[in-house]
Formats: C-alpha cells, structure tokens, sequence
C-alpha cells in the first residue's frame, strides 16, 4: 500500500500527531492533504456550479472526498456512505463549534431576528443541515430560509466584506469572524464524521486514529501549545487581521461509536426534510455502511504489548 493520505479539516489534532510523532509511533506512513476550505470550484471536476457543490458533492466527485481519510459533517458521512463513495468509521466522531453570526452593523440581535432572513450556507454541508436543525427549535419552517454560497471562507469574506448579512459559521473560522465583530445569534454545534476509503488497511485506519487520540489528549492539556497550527488551515488573506492565540480549541474528536441509532436517526431527520432527492426506499443495514467489525481498535504500541 501507498502512503496514507489525510484530507485536513481545518482542526489541531492532524497537525499535532504529526508533528509530535504520534502517526510514527504507530507505524502510519502518512502525508496530510491540505484543502483550504475555500473556492469550491476549484476542488470539483463536475457538478451543478459553484453554489451547488458542498461536502456530499466532493465525495460523489471521487475528488476531495476520495482520499484514504476525510471528515465532513455526519449528514454527509453518512449519505455518502450510504451511496457506497467509501466507508463511515463507526468508532469515533468530532463536534465542531458552530454558529450564525450576524454581520456588524446588520441590525439582527436575537433569535427572533432570524426569522425569514437570508442565512448563507454551505450546500449540502453542516453549515446546511445544521442550520435548519437550528432555526426549527425556534422559527416556523416557512420562515427558514437558506442561501448556498460555496465552502466557509467564502462565507467569512461575505459575511465580513458585508455581501450577507448572516451565515453559519463553523470550526476556525468562527474565532475569525468573532475577532471582526461578528455576532453570534444561534449556537449550531453539530457531529462530524470520518469517511475512508474501502481499499485501503483497516490497520492503517487504526493506526490514525490512535495517533488521533493522543493528539486530542495534548490539545486538551495545553491548548495554548498548539494554536498556531491554524495558520496551516487558514488562508493566508486573513493572517494579519486575526491573533489565533485568542482562538478556541475548535473540533473536538470523540472516541464513542457512531451508534445504530445514530445513524438511523439521521437518515429518517434528512429524509423528513427531503434532502437528499434519490435517498428512497428502506434505510440501508447499518452494518453495511458503517465500518465496526472487530473489537474497539487499540495502538500500535498497546498491540505489541
């Protein structure tokens, strides 16, 4: 087999096995895939245009999504997986931060303000889903309204060069917009989920993310050590307007299953909002989708034990 290749998130945790050894340690030969979450046309080869391309859309391409290991919101994840564009591993998940910020000088205070506003998103992404699960707490579902404008940074410039007057918002980028004045109006936290390729080792795929939970475990211990890995993940047009020392953890990963019920749950909530137009007819095995055979995966090291 070929070396492992990781498609970035814009999180910590990559950046710290890497370069603490931790991927090494375990026996992962390994190169980390930077995509900068920015200018979606440039990542697809086909599809509906630029404001129609999101996360769903870079797996379906065999492009962003088709690299041995990526993460993406678990909506996507899962549809995805469900269309046979690779296989969701079921023993660990992430929750991102999230939200919808109101632009300075917008006018949009409170949660009632967001009611039939324009909330730019991310087509068929977590800033879409997340949004919706959102606002349906707190507005009528005819006044949820959405508009798809290409992947976060994209978001960031239109929601700072004042093009919206709100969007959602998620990892790095909310600590960004936040240090230009935006104002978060709803908290959308949400899961994301891991997609790998299904010829690729399940060994190796063990081997990642033993490497990832010693990472998480030193973000949590001294996150101040490790912020300037997100200058790795942000463009560089916004390096002299934030001080990333101010900045959060961001995405957290979290070494539970992705449940059975999780992931049913999830395809009857995108069904009862008809997101996905060719997801039809019964619900696919979860065990046909999700990677579980075998025992919880331990390190390389607690292995040769």
């Amino acid at each position: 087999m070929g070396r492992f290749r990781i498609v970035s998130h814009g999180r910590l945790q990559d950046w710290i096995a890497a370069d603490n050894g931790y991927f090494a340690d375990e026996g992962l030969d390994h190169e980390l895939d930077v995509v900068l979450l920015e200018n979606a046309e440039q990542n697809v080869v086909s599809g509906e245009g630029y404001v129609r391309t999101g996360a769903y859309e870079l797996y379906q391409s065999g492009g962003h999504g088709k690299r041995d290991m990526s993460c993406a919101c678990h909506w996507a994840v899962n549809q995805a997986a469900v269309d046979a564009y690779g296989r969701m591993w079921g023993h660990a998940y992430s929750v991102i931060p999230s939200g919808i910020y109101a632009a300075p000088g917008s006018g949009i205070c409170t949660l009632s303000d967001l009611a039939g506003v324009a909330v730019a998103v991310g087509f068929h992404s977590g800033s879409h889903f997340s949004t919706i699960q959102a606002l349906e707490a707190f507005v009528e579902p005819e006044d949820v309204r959405l508009e798809f404008i290409g992947m976060p940074y994209d978001r960031v410039e239109a929601l700072l060069s004042g093009d919206v007057v709100a969007a959602n918002i998620w990892g790095a980028p909310t600590y960004l917009v936040e240090q230009q004045g935006c104002r978060k109006i709803a908290d959308s936290t949400f899961m994301a989920a891991f997609l790998f390729n299904g010829d690729i080792e399940r060994e190796d795929v063990e081997r990642y993310f033993a490497g990832l939970k010693r990472a998480q475990a030193d973000l949590d211990l001294e996150p101040e050590r490790y912020k300037h890995y997100y200058l790795r993940e942000i463009p560089s047009r916004f390096h002299d307007r934030i001080d990333v020392r101010g900045f959060g953890p961001g995405e957290r990963v979290v070494f539970e299953p992705y449940t059975e019920e999780m992931y049913t749950r999830t395809q009857e909530w995108m069904r009862s909002h008809h997101l996905f137009q060719d997801a039809e007819g019964s619900i696919p095995p979860y065990e046909s989708v999700v990677e579980t055979l075998g025992p919880e995966p331990a390190s390389e090291t607690a292995r040769s034990r």
